[in-house]
C-alpha cells in the first residue's frame, strides 16, 4: 500500500472524529461560560510570588501571566464573614446583616432575603458547588445548599472554632476535622465536581480554609518550602490551583472557564501584606487590599499590548464587583435589590470601565472608618487599639479622628504621608459624599456613626452628620 494513502475506513473515522470535535467546540462556544472562584482565607497581599513573595507559587504565577493581575483589589471588610457576605451578594455586608464575624453557634446568618451568586446563576442553568469554608451561618437555612448551591463539602466556619466539623451538604461526616489533609480533600472535591459538571455550565466556589490559623499541611508539603509552615501551606494552596486548572483542561472546558483567585481579608499573624500598612482587623490597606488574578484563555488578554508584558491592572475593584460581572457574562438576571458592586469585565479585558464607582467605604463592624474616591483615601475614625493587641483600659472603642487623614494611594499605597492639609477641598468633597451615602444604609450604621462622632465634635443641624472640631 502506498504509505501516502490513507485507508478509506481510517479516513472516515478520522473525519468523523474531527467533525465531532468541531461540533463539541461549537457547542462549548455557545454554552455560557463556567466560573471558578477560588477564595483563600487570610492570604496577604504579599504572600504570592507574583506579588513579590519568596514563597513559590508557580501555578498562580502562570495564571497571572496568562490573564490579568490587579494591584488595587479590595475586600469590603478586614475580617471574614462580612467579606464573604459582600462577595456573594454584591452588596456591603452592612446592608445584608453580617457586619462582624459570626460565632460557631450563631443563630443568624446571611439574610435569606438576599440573593447569592449561586441563586442568581441557577435560573440561567448553572450547577453550583461550594467547597470549603462558608462562615455565613451554621443553621440549616443558612448553609450553602439552602443558598443556591447544589452541593457543599467543607467546614461551616473558621478552623479555630468549635465544634470542629466537616459537612457533606448538611450532614456531619467528620469530627474533629483532620486539618493536615483538608486542602487535598477540598481539591479532590473540586476536581470531581468539574468532571461531573462539564456538560453544563457550572459555578465552583472553592473557599479554602487556609492560611487561616491553625495551620496544617499534608505530608507532601510539610517542610517542602524551606520557609516554615506558613509557606508550606501557601505552596499547597498553589498546588491546588494547579490541579483545578489541569482538571479544566482534562475535561475540555478550559477555554470556556473564567478562573479567579483572591482572598477574604489581609494576613493575620504570619502572612505578609507586602509594603502595605496594617493587617487583618485593620482598615489600613494591608487589612483590605487583596491579591486578585483572573484567567480566561482567549477572552482575557495575556499581555499588555502597550507595554508588551504580563498585564497588571491599576483599576480599583472590589469583591462586590464579582457578582455583577458574572451576571453580565452568564446573561443571568441581576438580583432585585440595588448592588454596590459594578461590572468590571471591561477592566479584565483591558478596556475602560463603563460603570463608575462613586465612593468606596471601609467599615469595621457597623463603624465607618475610611472612604475612598479615585486615588484618595480619607480616614475619619479609628479604633483605639489594634485587633491583635490587648484591649486598652475602658475597652476597645471606635473614635473620631480630630484631623481626618488623607492619602493618595496611587503615590502612597503604604499610607505614610497625610496630605489632608494640602487638599482641603478633596477632604470636604469626600466628607460631603459620606454624608449623602451613609443614610442609605441600615439604621445601625447611622447609629454607630453618631456614637463615634459624639465625642469632641461640634453641634450640627438636625439630620446632618457631625463635623469634627479642629
Amino acid at each position: 500500500m502506498d504509505p501516502g494513502r490513507i485507508p478509506r475506513r481510517a479516513f472516515l473515522k478520522g473525519a468523523g472524529g474531527a467533525l465531532l470535535a468541531a461540533s463539541r467546540g461549537r457547542a462549548a462556544a455557545l454554552q455560557p461560560p463556567n466560573f471558578v472562584l477560588i477564595l483563600c482565607d487570610d492570604l496577604g497581599y504579599g504572600d504570592l510570588h507574583c506579588y513579590g513573595s519568596q514563597i513559590e507559587t508557580p501555578n498562580i504565577d502562570r495564571m497571572a501571566r496568562q490573564g490579568v493581575r490587579f494591584e488595587q483589589f479590595y475586600s469590603t471588610s478586614n475580617v471574614c464573614s462580612p467579606s464573604r457576605a459582600s462577595l456573594l451578594t454584591g452588596r456591603y455586608a452592612q446592608r445584608v446583616g453580617v457586619p462582624d464575624v459570626l460565632p460557631s453557634n450563631a443563630t443568624t446568618g446571611l439574610s435569606t432575603s438576599e440573593t447569592t451568586i449561586a441563586e442568581m446563576l441557577k435560573p440561567a442553568g448553572y450547577r453550583s458547588m461550594c467547597v470549603g469554608k462558608w462562615h455565613l451561618g451554621q443553621l440549616p437555612q443558612y448553609l450553602p445548599t439552602s443558598r443556591g448551591f447544589d452541593e457543599y463539602y467543607g467546614i461551616p466556619y473558621s478552623n479555630d472554632m468549635s465544634p470542629s466539623v466537616l459537612l457533606q451538604n448538611k450532614s456531619v461526616i467528620e469530627s474533629p476535622v483532620r486539618l493536615n489533609t483538608l486542602t487535598q480533600r477540598y481539591t479532590q472535591q473540586a476536581v470531581n465536581f468539574i468532571q461531573r459538571s462539564s456538560a453544563s455550565p457550572f459555578f465552583l466556589f472553592l473557599s479554602h480554609t487556609f492560611p487561616h490559623i491553625p495551620l496544617a499541611a499534608s505530608p507532601a508539603f510539610k517542610g517542602r518550602s524551606g520557609l516554615g509552615l506558613y509557606a508550606d501551606v501557601v505552596e499547597e494552596l498553589d498546588w491546588s490551583v494547579g490541579q483545578v486548572l489541569q482538571s479544566l483542561q482534562d475535561n475540555g472546558v478550559d477555554d470556556n472557564t473564567l478562573v479567579i483567585v483572591t482572598s477574604d481579608n489581609g494576613p493575620w499573624y504570619q502572612g505578609s501584606a507586602g509594603r502595605l500598612r496594617g493587617r487583618k482587623g485593620s482598615s489600613y490597606e494591608g487589612g483590605v487590599r487583596e491579591p486578585f488574578i483572573a484567567r480566561w484563555p482567549g477572552q482575557i488578554p495575556m499581555s499588555n499590548t502597550r507595554l508588551r508584558g504580563p498585564r497588571v491592572s491599576q483599576v480599583m475593584a472590589t469583591t462586590m464587583d464579582i457578582l455583577p460581572t458574572l451576571a453580565r457574562l452568564s446573561n443571568a438576571t441581576l438580583p432585585a435589590r440595588p448592588l454596590d458592586g459594578i461590572d468590571i469585565w471591561p477592566a479584565l479585558v483591558d478596556q475602560p470601565l463603563q460603570a463608575q464607582r462613586d465612593l468606596f467605604l471601609y467599615f469595621d463592624g457597623w463603624n465607618l472608618q475610611c472612604a475612598r474616591l479615585g486615588p484618595w483615601k480619607l480616614h475619619v475614625a479609628r479604633y483605639n487599639d489594634f485587633a491583635w493587641s490587648p484591649d486598652p483600659a475602658g475597652g476597645r472603642r471606635n473614635l473620631p479622628l480630630l484631623n481626618p487623614e488623607l492619602y493618595n494611594l496611587d503615590h502612597d499605597p503604604d499610607e505614610s504621608y497625610d496630605v489632608a492639609s494640602e487638599n482641603p477641598q478633596i477632604v470636604a468633597d469626600i466628607q460631603q459624599r459620606i454624608q449623602q451615602m451613609l443614610p442609605t444604609f441600615r439604621s445601625e450604621v447611622m447609629a454607630a456613626w453618631q456614637a463615634t462622632m459624639s465625642d469632641n465634635v461640634a453641634p450640627t443641624p438636625a439630620g446632618a452628620l457631625p463635623v469634627l472640631q479642629p
